[in-house]
């Protein structure tokens, strides 16, 4: 934008000038303008800002009986929106690009599988909150911002074990929340001083297992 204004002016600066002859200026040596510098975009600072898109969580059951071992009954895929937003603060040196951000988002993902151990009984899981607190590490060209991220993740999960016919609830665990690992990369453009938009791709990995004590399907 400020360079389409600044051509804009020299365009209305060289039609007022075009009326005036030779005769009418004084002689005067030439001297080439300066080149034109073009405005490096700072990325430096506190953000906020929001989000939202796709999610998915893979999930994979174990059962452990009171008498102990574990039973493997199978994975499936929780899919559904999440929207959220996120607050940070990034430094710039030359053309790398640091940061910290804590990101917070309501999720809506679901899923389900039969249970290879009990097929009588279908295993489902809801994770309906999720935050991530991660460190950035990037390189920026001016307004253009390829980075990637890490660190911990933590999600507010459901998990509920249903007959498959009268679909009648044997056990449940509400409002569990888990701790664990992510990492991520994503690129952002700057459009105006102080305005960003991006696409960003986040991946973590939980293992769930039914607690000890609960019955024997």
């Amino acid at each position: 934008m400020k360079k389409f204004l600044v051509a804009a002016v020299g365009l209305v600066a060289l039609s007022m000038a075009a009326p005036a002859s030779a005769a009418d200026l004084a002689a005067r040596p030439y001297t080439k303008a300066p080149p034109m510098i073009a405005a490096i975009y700072d990325w430096s600072g506190f953000y906020v800002g929001a989000n939202g898109g796709w999610g998915s969580s893979r999930n994979c059951w174990d059962f452990l009986p009171v008498a102990g071992g574990a039973t493997a009954e199978g994975c499936h895929d929780s899919t559904g929106g999440v929207a959220g937003g996120q607050v940070g603060y990034r430094w710039q040196t030359g053309g790398w690009v640091f940061g910290l951000e804590g990101q917070g988002d309501w999720a809506d993902l679901r899923g389900s599988n039969v249970s290879l151990a009990f097929p009588r009984f279908t295993n489902t899981s809801k994770i309906d909150a999720f935050g991530l607190f991660t460190g950035q590490i990037g390189y920026a060209w001016n307004n253009v911002l390829l980075y990637a991220k890490g660190g911990g993740a933590v999600t507010g999960d459901r998990f509920t074990v249903n007959t498959n016919f009268g679909n009648v609830l044997v056990a449940t665990a509400n409002d569990e929340t888990r701790w664990g690992g992510a990492v991520g990369a994503g690129l952002e453009f700057g459009f105006a001083p102080g305005w960003s938009a991006g696409v960003e791709y986040d991946a973590g990995q939980d293992h769930h297992l039914y607690p000890a004590g609960w019955p024997d399907l």
